[in-house]
């Protein structure tokens, strides 16, 4: 493994509160009241501690993440205020890329100026769906008005980056209106697109109670092939299998791709961290109570001990992230990024290669456009006896 210092170094912050669960969400995000500073107080610790931890001072943040739940509902203040605790505790980068999630409710909206002055620069807006109709099937909040007028005050606040989360395979969803989701956002001038399939994920409502009429496999496809032929035509490019930009893709996402690494703070966050001694990952209480306990105590936040990542599940992670790339990964990034060589793995690439699953390319991991579109095959192959 190269110099672990020279791995690039990301920052995600987990803020898990809702103003409602949505039925199709099984991230780590629930309705609860919260004491802000609190949380803050918790967030800041956190950090604090995983830096002493796993001895990170000598590093930077090239990047940082706001996800949730809904950061939005936090107030400027305390966006500002961990933001500034996060420069004091480790060294961030001078063009290091800041992200916030946001719902497009109007008193979210509101604050999008003081976010941009607080130091966030790119804004990541809930959309789902421009359609009334879809997003009460979803269980939003917001109207397509509303999610119209949030892409508008990201623009006007000075935003220049901005990402709209949209979903498709929406039940009596078809071609037509899974493109007019995909048109309005192009017409907006949006430049970053996450387009995701929806899935009924266990513990959800949806898994609890499945939303009737949901499209088939071959309509699934037909509305995919149809979104991609749209967006390419659009100027957007497709660098991830949910991803799409015209001419910024998301660095902070990049990085877990490329298998670089991250802390996770915050109530359910994960982490991956490199050291001399191998790979790691973490993982935070997710009940917020319990998280909260262990602030300023002592008290140790993980939901299980740091756990290495062994030497044999290396190639299943790092595979699995790397070749969601369309353009995959540098091959250096194997030995420099994990404990192995290529030379370890040169006969299962080949094998891959001969199906037409892998390209021959002798700088790049990277897929075929067949081996693209059935990722699972080939990840299969990479699992660990």
């Amino acid at each position: 493994m190269q110099n672990p210092v020279q791995i690039p170094l990301s920052l995600y912050i987990h803020i898990p509160f809702c103003a409602q669960k949505c039925p199709y969400c099984d991230f780590n995000s629930a309705k609860i009241s919260f004491d802000e500073q609190a949380y803050l107080a918790a967030l800041i610790d956190d950090l604090r501690r995983d830096v002493e931890i796993f001895e990170l001072n000598g590093r930077q943040i090239k990047s940082i993440f706001f996800g949730g739940g809904t950061p939005s509902l936090f107030s400027t203040r305390a966006i500002a205020e961990i933001l500034q605790a996060v420069g004091k505790i480790i060294d961030i980068a001078e063009n290091c890329e800041i992200t916030l999630e946001a719902n497009p409710n109007s008193a979210e909206v509101a604050k999008f100026a003081a976010y941009r002055q607080a130091g966030i620069n790119r804004i990541s807006i809930g959309v789902q769906s421009f359609s009334d109709k879809n997003l009460k099937v979803l269980g939003r909040i917001h109207s397509s008005a509303e999610a119209k007028n949030a892409i508008l005050a990201a623009e006007k606040a000075g935003f220049s980056r901005i990402n709209t989360d949209l979903i498709f395979a929406l039940p009596n969803q078809n071609i037509e209106t899974a493109l007019s989701d995909l048109r309005a956002a192009a017409d907006y001038g949006i430049e970053h697109i996450s387009w995701y399939q929806l899935t009924i994920e266990e513990g959800t409502a949806f898994f609890r109670a499945p939303p009737a009429n949901l499209p088939d496999e071959e309509e699934i496809a037909d509305i995919f092939d149809s979104g991609r032929e749209f967006l390419t035509a659009q100027g957007f490019e497709q660098y991830e299998i949910s991803a799409w930009t015209r001419n910024k893709k998301c660095r902070h996402n990049q990085n877990y791709w490329q298998f670089g690494d991250y802390i996770g703070i915050g109530a359910g966050a994960h982490g991956k961290i490199s050291q001399a001694g191998g790979i790691f990952r973490t993982e935070k209480f997710s009940a917020v109570k319990k998280y909260l306990a262990c602030s300023g105590k002592n008290l140790n936040p993980y939901a299980a001990a740091v756990k290495k990542i062994e030497k044999d599940a290396q190639v299943f992670e790092f595979m699995l992230n790397a070749l969601r790339l369309k353009n995959g990964v540098p091959r250096r990034f194997l030995s420099e990024r994990t404990n192995l060589t290529a030379e370890e793995i040169d006969g299962l690439i080949q094998d891959l290669i001969a199906r037409g699953l892998l390209a021959n390319d002798r700088d790049f991991y990277r897929t075929t456009e067949f081996g693209f579109n059935h990722l699972n095959i080939i990840l299969e192959e990479f699992i660990p006896n």
